[in-house]
């Protein structure tokens, strides 16, 4: 029998999109379903909840939970990865406040700055473990990484872990659609061309019936610019510096130097930006998981359409050889032709029996490279530090961060680091 693992399966929202689009998937019925997680009482809450949807829906996928990861993981075909290293409490907790006594203010965390560099500190251990198993017990598997930081987790995998992996991200399926909805245009027929590094990709091309879109858009976004919107930090990089990027406005604010500033308190509130934006979800997420667990883990009722997420329809393409196009996060094979070949770059993507397939992209527009470069260079002496578990690497990382640098002098960078290495104790590896 073929088998898809989930790892942190007792993600139980993101588990029931994926593997209930798994189970409305023909090609991929009679696939062993594997959940496994560290967290017992989700990974049964998971388990119940997809016996549940596999009742309901009729699939004959069989769903299978496991205590033991190696085994969850022995043969399998493919595996989903949507771990969280450390949780909100402590470790996202830490990852705020304790940069906030520097004066240092964050709105997600969890892909570049000071948050980012953390979260992958403490993941790719982790991450480096499960490569270990895969290479024994299901060397031949495909990884679809949808854990961040993306970037450097799909590059560690890939270059360290010995895996064949893809990372995976919303932002370039939702960017046009979100885009057009704001604006007010239709979507229907319009051609578009994404490329960069995960969340900050770019939209090169936008047309539709061979008419440039883009004239449009930045006149629409313009006018929309007048007044308060959550997406104002993103016109404004469209407007300085020609496109329009793929994550959102709260992410982008703390990936470049010219929006978070203690010296322009100001721009907050011009450019809308939510700090601690990322707490506050937590927070949410968890008061409103006991009210929806009830409905999603024990209802017998329970049902579910198969939704926008890349990874069946990847499944899909590999069982059928009907090809596929995603945006993928691949190694940059000589796919994007300004940016470092070390670089993790997510580029458009085929998926076919022959695995995922990237497409060559060529030179981006030279002021984009120059800004995905900017948090390349975060990314791959992050990966130095994870890697060598050398701190001056962490200190490089924290040095050449956009954000972090335009805010504190390279004293107080490397005291927050350290301070930040004693804040975690136990969740991080020991650095030299």
């Amino acid at each position: 029998m073929s088998k898809i693992t989930f790892l942190g399966a007792g993600s139980t929202v993101f588990a029931k999109n994926v593997l209930g689009d798994c189970m409305l998937t023909p090609a991929l019925q009679g696939f062993e379903l594997a959940l496994f997680d560290i967290d017992l009482e989700r990974l049964r809450d998971s388990e119940n909840m997809l016996n549940n949807l596999k009742a309901t829906s009729g699939s004959k996928c069989v769903v299978k939970a496991y205590t033991d990861r190696k085994e969850a993981l022995r043969g399998a075909k493919y595996v989903v990865n949507a771990i969280q290293v450390g949780g909100y409490d402590p470790c996202t907790i830490t990852d705020f406040e304790v940069p906030k006594k520097y004066g240092l203010r964050q709105t997600i965390a969890d892909t570049l700055g000071i948050g980012g560099i953390f979260r992958n500190l403490r993941t790719i251990p982790v991450m480096l473990d499960f490569a270990s198993d895969i290479r024994e017990v299901c060397p031949d598997a495909w990884f679809l990484n949808y854990t961040n930081p993306m970037a450097v987790l799909t590059n560690v995998m890939n270059t360290y872990g010995g895996v064949k992996t893809v990372g995976l991200c919303h932002s370039v399926q939702v960017c046009m659609p979100h885009l057009f909805k704001a604006l007010g245009m239709e979507t229907e027929g319009v051609q578009t061309k994404i490329a960069g590094i995960n969340h900050m990709a770019w939209l090169l091309e936008c047309t539709k019936d061979g008419v440039d879109l883009y004239p449009e858009i930045k006149r629409r976004a313009m006018e929309k610019q007048k007044e308060k919107h959550t997406d104002m930090v993103r016109f404004e990089l469209m407007f300085k510096f020609g496109y329009y990027v793929t994550e959102s406005s709260e992410h982008n604010a703390e990936y470049h130097p010219y929006f978070i500033k203690r010296l322009y308190p100001e721009l907050i509130d011009r450019f809308n930006i939510p700090l601690d934006e990322y707490p506050r979800r937590c927070v949410n997420q968890i008061e409103r998981w006991k009210t929806m667990r009830e409905d999603m883990v024990n209802n017998k009722a329970l049902t579910h359409e198969r939704s926008h997420e890349y990874a069946s329809y990847i499944f899909e393409a590999m069982e059928t050889n009907v090809p596929y196009k995603i945006g993928g996060n691949v190694m940059n094979t000589g796919l994007i032709t300004n940016l470092p070949k070390e670089a993790c770059v997510e580029v458009p993507c085929l998926v076919d029996a022959s695995g995922v397939t990237p497409t060559y992209v060529g030179d981006l527009p030279p002021q984009l490279a120059a800004l995905n470069r900017t948090n390349i260079n975060t990314q791959l002496l992050t990966i130095e530090a994870a890697i060598t578990r050398k701190r001056e690497h962490i200190y490089h990382a924290a040095l050449l961060d956009p954000h972090t640098a335009a805010e504190l002098s390279m004293d107080d960078i490397v005291a927050l680091c350290d301070d930040l290495i004693e804040a975690h104790g136990d969740w991080l590896p020991k650095f030299e």
